[in-house]
């Protein structure tokens, strides 16, 4: 019983006590009250262990297909990219510097698939010049001045997680109640434990290999359609730079855990309805057939310099998504505002003559 006692409080993190005359656990802050099964599941749920491994297994590069590999340096930023014997690769497409080649390629693991390439550099061009148009605050002399120091087809590396999800996912739902009197507010918040448990069959779930490529810009430009990948062979490399995986699977394994993990609670949360607020309790998720791939995904890379800071765009390969940070012209900026205001002002100033 004494394990029993020292359970926080689900509502407010107070220690319960039970409570003779109701025969339940509750506690004296709150006056939350839970009967004892409903205790012991909770208890039961945080000592429960979570199994979250994956089984990763790849394959390895013939001597043939090495041997017709060359491994380029940035002499800037420290990136690495490979390339076949028919490409000659001369800029970084992380940062747009000179590379030079370090050596024979050796000891990277060979990818199961890779998506070739959809679109061409001269649609990556005119992406570019789509996605300045119609942007009211961008200076007009970055899109008079701009052009492109350098665009790059490169294959990203990306880590490929698939598994079946078991989760014991609890909640705490609220429904607020609020209303007053002459003297006092009053707010009533009712509190109820919400349990749910299943499956959830995850495929693919693409984790980025390379720290050299930000992030943010990669899954930006998410989706890909893995209807179009294909069994990994060295010719679809021809033309193209290779970006040399810096994070191996069992390093992405955290992020890839995170993403289930967060799918798994929002998708069960979506189920918990008709209450004001929700949230994750505790959850408890088991990993069972997991299994790592290894692809590549292609992006067309296209840097420009612009009183003398460098612009990053990323266009997804496959689809054509396009992204990338613009500068803003801040006087434009607050003009457009300022106009605004005085409209809106006018439109205020005008209500209040009519009513009087």
């Amino acid at each position: 019983m004494s394990d029993l006692m020292d359970f926080k409080c689900p509502c407010c993190g107070g220690a319960i006590e039970f409570n003779s005359s109701s025969q339940n656990m509750k506690c004296p802050f709150c006056d939350s009250e839970f009967d004892i099964e409903t205790i012991k599941s909770m208890e039961s749920a945080e000592n429960t262990q979570e199994n979250i491994d994956w089984s990763t297994d790849f394959n390895e590069w013939s001597n043939e297909e090495a041997g017709g590999m060359s491994v380029y340096s940035c002499e800037s930023c420290g990136g690495e990219v490979i390339s076949d014997s028919t490409t000659s690769a001369t800029q970084c497409p992380y940062c747009g510097s000179n590379i030079v080649m370090k050596g024979q390629f050796s000891g990277d693991l060979r990818p199961d698939y890779i998506i070739p390439f959809k679109i061409d550099k001269n649609a990556a061009k005119e992406a570019l010049k789509g996605h300045l148009k119609g942007k009211r605050f961008l200076p007009k002399t970055f899109k008079d001045e701009n052009h492109i120091d350098k665009i790059e087809g490169a294959y990203v590396p990306f880590w490929l997680f698939n598994c079946k999800a078991d989760a014991d996912v609890k909640y705490k739902a609220e429904d607020i109640r609020t209303w007053s009197d002459s003297d006092y507010e009053y707010t009533e918040v009712t509190t109820y434990l919400v349990n749910r448990a299943g499956s959830v069959n995850f495929e693919r779930i693409p984790v980025d290999g390379a720290t050299k490529m930000p992030d943010d810009l990669m899954e930006s430009i998410e989706p890909y359609k893995f209807d179009d990948a294909v069994d990994f062979q060295t010719a679809y490399l021809a033309g193209y730079v290779s970006e040399r995986y810096d994070v191996d699977a069992d390093q992405s394994i955290e992020r890839a855990n995170v993403r289930v993990k967060e799918s798994v609670e929002e998708t069960f949360k979506n189920t918990v309805t008709g209450h004001d607020r929700v949230y994750v309790s505790s959850s408890v998720v088991n990993l069972e057939d997991s299994s790592v791939n290894y692809a590549l995904y292609p992006v067309w890379l296209l840097h420009t310099t612009w009183k003398e800071q460098k612009y990053t765009f990323a266009m997804n390969g496959q689809t054509g998504k396009f992204v990338g940070d613009l500068p803003l012209d801040k006087s434009a900026y607050f003009r457009w505002f300022s106009i605004i205001g005085v409209i809106l002002s006018t439109i205020i100033c005008a209500g209040i003559t009519l009513l009087h």
